[in-house]
């Protein structure tokens, strides 16, 4: 098979969806490699490492989708990605389709096979290809807080570790999975006064264990949440539902319980967002204020820091891209968890989660794998 790597072109995306190592794996299992010319220099790969494991370097994306069987990227396709698309395609990547109906349209008609990341489970459950960049998100989220704190930032002038005589800041997390704990050890680092909330009870214990004391745990309602609002400098919104859009936490209306000038870090943007007021924004414009709160809302965050986040990233889908490339239909088949990943296949929405945000009909995975089969024999 030939695996195609264009160039990230969202904005300020300096990753890329394979490193040189990849390259090794795939081409010692006599597979073909094509990468786009420079897409490996955001995270340090120059064009001469990927040739010399074996890759072919092509001088743009439409050469990559022109040459390639599977395109595997790192975030969801732009517009003018989406029009390289074929039936015969199939593209690995982050999807977020839950809050982006037009991308959703788009690669229904593309007839490409569209496998998301972040909706691949593993044998435990969990999301082994969110996972790495929930991680990185989540550390990131309190130190680009941290930062916007700062009065030359539009913060409320808090250092989050206080001085001694000076109490520490007070960061508020909601939501307790990978992003919230990440998040909260972060904070925990930089001496804050930390409370993590969520609705599972058992997480809440983990998180106990795991933090040995050094936060505060809280249940997830909706009168803790405004409790909580009203003394946090930082607020960190880690929520998730699995491939759907993220649920509202904070309403508009909550945030006048809030200090002047505190600072909202949502890493739930790329699921649409767990607060009413946050929208996406950039690495270059990355905070925006609503009612005297100052916004942090950056869809792409792990794009900052691609030599991290890009072998982080790989480490993880490398074995999964092998196995498609191997042959995607056995891999899907032989892999329910792998198969939950199937989002889109032969003109059908395969993502419940998505079709119920979208008001759309859909079909289950095993069904639409075995339609589209039986329709190319």
């Amino acid at each position: 098979m030939k695996i195609g790597v264009p160039s990230e072109v969202k904005v300020e995306e300096y990753r890329v969806a394979m490193t040189p190592a990849g390259v090794r794996e795939l081409t010692d299992r006599g597979h073909q490699v094509v990468i786009q010319a420079g897409a490996g220099v955001g995270s340090a790969f120059s064009d001469d490492a990927y040739v010399a494991q074996g890759a072919e370097i092509v001088p743009d994306a439409a050469a990559v989708f022109a040459a390639a069987d599977t395109i595997v990227k790192v975030k969801e396709p732009q517009p003018q990605e989406v029009a390289m698309l074929e039936p015969r395609h199939v593209l690995f990547t982050y999807l977020h389709l839950a809050p982006d109906a037009d991308l959703t349209q788009g690669l229904i008609d593309s007839g490409t096979t569209c496998i998301a990341y972040e909706t691949i489970t593993d044998a435990a459950g969990g999301l082994p290809l969110l996972a790495p960049m929930s991680e990185v998100a989540g550390r990131l989220a309190t130190q680009a807080g941290a930062y916007m704190l700062g009065r030359p930032a539009g913060g409320s002038g808090v250092l989050l570790g206080g001085v001694p005589g000076v109490a520490a800041g007070k960061v508020l997390v909601i939501g307790g999975g990978i992003v919230g704990a990440n998040a909260a050890r972060m904070a925990v680092g930089l001496g804050a006064d930390v409370t993590v909330l969520d609705r599972s009870i058992d997480r809440l214990r983990e998180l106990d264990q795991i933090f040995n004391g050094t936060i505060q745990t809280g249940y997830s309602t909706g009168l803790e949440v405004e409790s909580r609002l009203a003394e946090a400098d930082l607020v960190i919104g880690a929520v998730l539902v699995k491939g759907a859009k993220a649920p509202h936490v904070v309403s508009r209306e909550q945030l006048k319980l809030m200090k002047p000038r505190s600072v909202m870090v949502d890493v739930a943007i790329d699921q649409g967002g767990c607060f009413e007021t946050s929208h996406a924004t950039t690495h270059t414009d990355p905070v925006y204020e609503v009612d005297g709160i100052s916004h942090y809302c950056v869809a792409n965050m792990p794009g900052a820091v691609p030599i991290t986040s890009t072998r982080a990233l790989t480490n993880a889908t490398l074995p999964y891209v092998v196995r498609l490339a191997d042959g995607v239909e056995d891999a899907l088949r032989a892999d329910p968890g792998f198969l939950e990943g199937l989002s889109v296949r032969g003109g059908q929405l395969t993502d419940k989660a998505v079709a119920t945000d979208q008001g759309r009909g859909w079909t289950a995975p095993e069904e639409a794998l075995s339609s589209a089969q039986a329709a190319a024999a």
